[in-house]
């Protein structure tokens, strides 16, 4: 078997195009999934996936193959520069990022194991013993994935990144198995797990639920956990794209044409940015992108990425913008990074805080089944999921019913109360693909839950 390195190599020796980017991605995968206070399964698995970008004029061919053996190189080499010779020129098309390298390129690749579970096994498991004598059940599930990301272009590029992410979702159930509460963290080795923190969080909020009050539909006083303030960040941050909104599809577009950067999105100083150096998030400092699409460019490989204002002082900054569409608009090239923090004005509150200065309002676990209903506004429906309890006198004295809610993320930044402390958080709907985020609780003083929702 050819390493990483060898097959980015030979690739670009291979290809017959003008130019060439080559991408290889080497994965691994180590999990635990527990029901019911007990482990029922754990696995280890690898992937490999090579991506040919060949570039002939301004056409472009891109072939994805996963798992391909060294005497199937030069066939996947060959459809990608036949692809490019064929294809229509490209309108992002523009020069490659000259050749760059960064240390660490002839390293080994480190695959991650099951050993990455060392002392979060056992605390789990003590877990398991701690709620099967209080009479509750965890499920859930401990995830580890390495990618070590290899660029190498015909412009001399030679960029590595290695990616550790990390996820426990953790759900605790009464023995009737009538409340539910769930609690998620994100982690880069899971050495900073408390588990222990984690389940008596869990055992606190079955004990609220204990007593039912049932409300209607309508707009409530809400503090939305970290968690539920990602997932709606996460979204306004994917629908970010400077080519939507300069074309009048979007939320940032400005009435009239153009784009919404420079508007006043909050009354509030928050600030929503990237940095794929924040500690304990960080990602790949350059562009790594498969494929073109309106928010990224083939072309843009290897840019170097730095920390970018999407949102700061509550103004709109930057949206996300490959070398093209930032000529389109007139404004700097901002490509996409892999993480997103929020924060508020300093001396933010901890949610305990919120929730102990709070007269009458409702407290959210997380959001679920997030869907887009109107792009010009941002208008997004969902369901609240695992908890939604009612406060009053800063205490908490009950669950409520769950709702479907109807809400733009922009909208609510112009009427948020409260943000409160910054902390890295996992987001409940898109932690499948976006786990690298800090963000605060949040205060709204009139949350749209527009109908009750059966769910349980």
């Amino acid at each position: 078997m050819s390493t990483p390195q060898e097959t980015v190599e030979r690739a670009l020796a291979l290809s017959e195009a003008d130019d060439c980017i080559v991408i290889v991605d080497e994965g691994s995968t180590a999990n635990l999934r527990f029901a019911g206070n007990t482990l029922t399964t754990n696995g280890v698995a690898r992937s490999s996936q090579l991506t040919v970008i060949s570039v002939a004029g301004q056409g472009v061919g891109v072939v994805s193959r996963a798992a391909v053996r060294p005497d199937q190189l030069a066939d996947v080499v060959a459809a990608a520069d036949a692809a490019a010779r064929d294809a229509q020129p490209s309108d992002d098309a523009r020069p490659l990022i000259e050749g760059t390298s960064l240390d660490g390129w002839d390293r080994e690749v480190e695959p991650t194991s099951i050993d990455i579970f060392r002392d979060f096994a056992p605390a789990l498991g003590e877990s398991f013993a701690a709620a099967e004598t209080s009479g509750r059940k965890l499920y859930g599930f401990a995830e580890h994935i390495m990618t070590s990301t290899f660029v190498g272009s015909s412009t001399g590029l030679r960029l590595r990144h290695d990616q550790p992410t990390g996820r426990l979702e953790l759900n605790a159930k009464s023995a009737d198995m009538s409340r539910s509460a769930w609690t998620g963290v994100a982690t880069r080795d899971f050495a900073d797990v408390d588990v222990a923190a984690l389940d008596a969080s869990l055992a606190q909020r079955l004990e609220w639920s204990k007593r039912r009050v049932d409300l209607e539909a309508g707009r409530y006083e809400t503090i939305l956990p970290p968690t539920a303030v990602a997932d709606l960040m996460i979204y306004l941050y994917w629908t970010a794209g400077a080519r939507d909104a300069a074309d009048g599809r979007t939320v940032f577009s400005r009435t009239g044409g153009g784009t919404r950067v420079g508007d006043r999105l909050s009354p509030l100083p928050v600030r929503l940015y990237s940095d794929p150096a924040y500690p304990g998030i960080e990602c790949s400092p350059f562009v790594v992108a498969h494929a073109s699409s309106r928010e990224q460019s083939v072309f843009d490989n290897g840019a170097r990425l730095g920390a970018t204002d999407w949102i700061a002082d509550g103004t709109l900054r930057n949206l996300l913008q490959t070398r093209h569409s930032a000529e389109l608009t007139g404004l700097a090239a901002t490509p996409q990074i892999d993480n997103l923090i929020m924060t508020g004005p300093e001396g933010g509150r901890s949610l305990e805080e919120m929730i102990a200065s709070t007269e009458r309002g409702l407290l959210l676990t997380c959001l679920w089944y997030i869907r887009e209903v109107d792009p010009q506004t941002l208008l997004l429906t969902g369901l609240t999921r695992d908890g939604v309890y009612l406060v009053e006198n800063g205490e908490v004295v009950g669950e409520v019913n769950n709702f479907r809610f109807n809400e733009s993320p922009v909208d609510l930044l112009g009427r948020v109360a409260e943000v409160g402390a910054s902390a890295q958080t996992l987001p409940r709907e898109w932690n499948d693909y976006f786990t690298r985020t800090v963000m605060p609780a949040m205060r709204v003083p009139d949350f749209n839950m527009s109908t009750v929702s059966q769910a349980n």
